[in-house]
């Protein structure tokens, strides 16, 4: 009975096909063709297989399937697992199919392609983090053994190498010039499918997920084995490299990302010449700016980077940079997002002099500083002290006291008042004890009488902005006077 109901209703959607008006059939032909496109452009996309050496595994236990091996990569947001320590066992002779110690297992796959006919092949540095080995090989079956030029994992982009003449190669897009909504393809091998072609349109720009990259999101499914393949336009150009996908069950769910491609040349350039990437810093821990904390300075929208810490001895304080500040342009460049600074900064070369515009106390002012080269960041050490509380909250809602001279030298204010206790609106704002309140509106406060005084003027109607420091970062935050 069953088995009869399913060929009636084959035979039925078979009929409806066959019967589909001629403008449904128009509608279906006036779709994007990517046929000429793709034997354009797929024989430079590449299936790059990756191994490494065992160190001593005995039972064979540890060793990854190729496609775990890859569902686990970062790019999928989950670590790959830790190697479980096994006891020492004593040796045993080979066994067919169990790897022996420093013999070659399989440990991932992934994508890349040919951006030069001499054998440079661009891909994701975590297709390659950790290999001992790299291979590629070309939708005509030859295989290469490749050489590492180099990785870098802010940019998750890798430059590999392999030795080759005329080989086919793509052309590089713009990514500055690509619009929301128009048709892209993606070329990989997702779970081992050599010259998988995938298509879908962008969704968005400048996807705000790492620091120095503004992503491309699109809707191209993209798979383990994807990762490091090329996100191509109907123009047959690379504007992308397929990077990262959004998550929660470790498959495609709609949504991926790719790293924009003049951001991969400038990274795989440097790549080339110096085998690591070299970047710019001024030492200063930004944040964004909201747009009530914007209008209670003075300015007339929510853009640029507040500055909440300028890390001791760095190019920042040099410069004469303050915490609270608030940088709109970089070297004439607008900040519309605190993103858009420190990909700016770190794309200038170190040792050059640059030209910060910042907003402090309702007045625009440039301050020269002279970048410095990227280096581990200075963890600050904090130490909370709490004086003696006054007796009562004030309009905002909290109770301060006057900063100690040893307090001053140690956290190296000049003034300044210690909050000691926090209630109603300074409450829900998240002030606790312990935070330092450096600023009211445009004013800077210097000492607990002075502060009281600034707080009895308020008006109850407006938005207040205090700038505050915690430890060793300082942001502005928002309250209204009175407010219970």
């Amino acid at each position: 009975m069953h088995a009869l109901a399913l060929s009636a209703a084959l035979v039925f959607v078979t009929q409806a096909a066959i019967a589909l008006p001629a403008s449904a059939a128009t509608s279906v032909a006036g779709l994007p063709d990517f046929t000429d496109m793709v034997d354009k452009v797929g024989p430079a996309v590449v299936n790059i297989r990756t191994t490494e050496k065992v160190k001593s595994n005995a039972s064979g236990a540890g060793v990854d399937d190729e496609e775990m091996q890859e569902f686990f990569k970062r790019f999928f947001g989950v670590p790959v697992p830790p190697r479980q320590q096994q006891p020492d066992r004593p040796s045993r002779p080979k066994r067919p199919g169990v790897p022996q110690p420093d013999e070659e297992v399989s440990r991932g796959v992934g994508s890349g392609f040919i951006i030069s006919a001499d054998g440079y092949v661009m891909t994701n540095a975590h297709v390659v983090d950790g290999a001992d080995e790299v291979y590629v090989t070309l939708t005509d079956k030859r295989e290469f053994k490749a050489k590492i030029i180099g990785a870098d994992k802010r940019t998750d982009v890798a430059l590999v190498k392999i030795e080759g003449a005329n080989l086919p190669r793509l052309a590089m897009g713009d990514s500055n010039k690509v619009r929301v909504g128009e048709w892209v393809i993606a070329i990989g091998s997702p779970f081992g499918l050599d010259n998988t072609v995938t298509a879908g349109i962008v969704s968005a720009k400048a996807r705000d997920t790492g620091d120095y990259l503004p992503l491309i999101q699109t809707d191209v499914a993209v798979n383990p084995g994807n990762s490091g393949g090329p996100l191509i336009n109907m123009r047959g150009e690379v504007i992308g490299i397929n990077s990262q996908i959004y998550s929660r069950s470790g498959g495609y769910m709609g949504i991926s990302f790719a790293v924009p491609i003049d951001e991969a040349m400038r990274v795989s350039d440097q790549l080339k010449q110096f085998g690591k990437v070299t970047r710019g810093r001024i030492g200063v821990q930004i944040g964004e700016l909201t747009k009530d904390v914007a209008e209670s300075l003075g300015l007339t929208k929510a853009q640029g980077a507040l500055v909440q810490r300028v890390e001791t001895g760095g190019p920042a304080e040099k410069a004469g940079v303050e915490a609270g500040d608030i940088i709109l342009k970089f070297n004439g460049v607008n900040i519309d997002r605190s993103s858009d600074l420190p990909r700016l900064v770190g794309n200038t070369k170190p040792g050059s002099s640059s030209v910060l515009s910042v907003w402090r106390k309702g007045a625009s002012r440039d301050l020269k500083v002279v970048i410095a080269e990227m280096e581990s960041e200075k963890v600050a050490k904090r130490e909370d002290k709490k004086p003696k509380a006054e007796q009562a909250a004030n309009a905002l809602g909290l109770i301060v006291s006057e900063l100690s001279d040893a307090q001053k030298k140690e956290l190296k204010l000049d003034g300044g008042v210690v909050v000691d206790g926090a209630e109603g609106a300074a409450a829900r704002a998240g002030l606790r004890a312990g935070d330092v309140v450096l600023r009211l509106n445009n004013t800077d406060v210097k000492d607990a009488k002075q502060f009281a005084g600034l707080v009895a003027k308020l008006d109850s109607k407006k938005l207040a902005v205090i700038l505050v420091r915690r430890g060793d970062a300082s942001q502005f935050v928002p309250i209204r006077p009175g407010a219970q």
